[in-house]
């Protein structure tokens, strides 16, 4: 439930909550809410947090970060690039490469502060986010460990659409369909609004829609979506600022994605990871074949009676104990 301030879970009576700014390696400002344990001597373990993919800091990575301050974590949540409240402009644009220095900027700014031992920070991103902490972590040897709850692939769905179901030549038609858009969208002067995973209809149709979720739910309507719904688009977790719950990312978005192979590089990953995922989810997929890449680095945790959106924001069904065991032992 969406409170007063805005936040769609309330904050614990034992964590100070301040908004905070701060820069990516491209002069973009991002936004940012840090948690921290009150009144807890010496230099902490940090975290910073992000995701889902399309979602803002006053949604599932704000609920994570107030947990894990109240276990003792500075925890910053943040929104990325072009998206909430931080910078960027054309608004609710993604681009892999940048939300993965996003997560690199997150510790620049947790490493410069008194009360953070910038040896002992780590990730936690949930969903489409989780792609980009994995990668930055690859790439960045200051991160000591990353977790991530519902992984997305986000290249893989975009490129190649759920369980890898797209043909060559509907592989080929999307990327077309994308091309067009561009110049519609430069003889338009406006950026259009459009699925980032575009789907087929029964008949082999591309289909098109300005907005990723319906104002109601059809009769009957597909489970996934159904799940979705019932996070971005009803009390649970509706806000204002989420795409997910208010419109579509640009249409053009899934082309940086077809580029950016989020997982090309996924063996340099020599610090450790734990990928949770429900038992229910129809992303379980993600997760599981992450493990298999980088099964020395990776542990899998399968949450049981758990789907995708459960771990958003089901705080009888997140793991917090076995993560942070996990972050204790390897942010030590």
């Amino acid at each position: 439930m969406t409170t007063s301030n805005g936040y769609t879970f309330e904050l614990d009576e034992n964590v100070e909550r301040t908004p905070v700014r701060f820069k990516n390696r491209y002069g973009i400002e991002i936004a940012g809410d840090l948690y921290l344990p009150k009144n807890v001597p010496g230099k902490l373990p940090a975290l910073a947090l992000s995701g889902p993919f399309g979602a803002v800091k006053e949604q599932s990575s704000g609920l994570y970060a107030n947990e894990y301050a109240r276990r003792g974590y500075a925890a910053l949540a943040f929104d990325p690039s072009f998206t909430g409240e931080s910078g960027g402009e054309v608004r609710d644009v993604a681009s892999p490469d940048i939300y993965t220095e996003d997560f690199s900027a997150a510790v620049d700014f947790l490493g410069r502060l008194d009360l953070v031992d910038r040896e002992r920070i780590g990730l936690h991103a949930i969903c489409g986010l989780s792609g980009m902490a994995l990668t930055a972590a690859a790439a960045d040897t200051r991160i000591k460990a990353v977790a991530t709850s519902s992984m997305y692939d986000m290249s893989r769905s975009m490129s190649r659409s759920y369980q890898d179901s797209y043909t060559p030549e509907q592989r080929h038609e999307v990327v077309d369909h994308l091309s067009r858009q561009r110049w519609a969208d430069v003889d338009s002067g406006t950026f259009a609004r459009g699925l980032h995973e575009v789907p087929f209809d029964e008949d082999g149709h591309l289909i098109t829609a300005g907005t990723l979720f319906p104002e109601t739910l059809p009769e009957d309507p597909n489970p996934v979506l159904a799940r979705f719904f019932e996070y971005y688009r009803t009390e649970r977790g509706s806000h204002p600022r989420s795409i997910n719950s208010t419109t579509a990312w640009t249409a053009t978005t899934p082309q940086a994605f077809f580029a950016f192979p989020l997982m090309a590089n996924i063996d340099l990953l020599t610090r450790p990871a734990l990928l949770v995922a429900g038992a229910d989810a129809h992303s379980r997929y993600y997760s599981e074949d992450v493990h298999a890449t980088a099964p020395d680095t990776t542990e899998l945790l399968i949450v049981p009676d758990a789907d995708h959106v459960d771990l958003y924001d089901r705080k009888d069904l997140i793991p917090f104990d076995r993560l942070d065991e996990f972050f204790t032992k390897n942010l030590a």
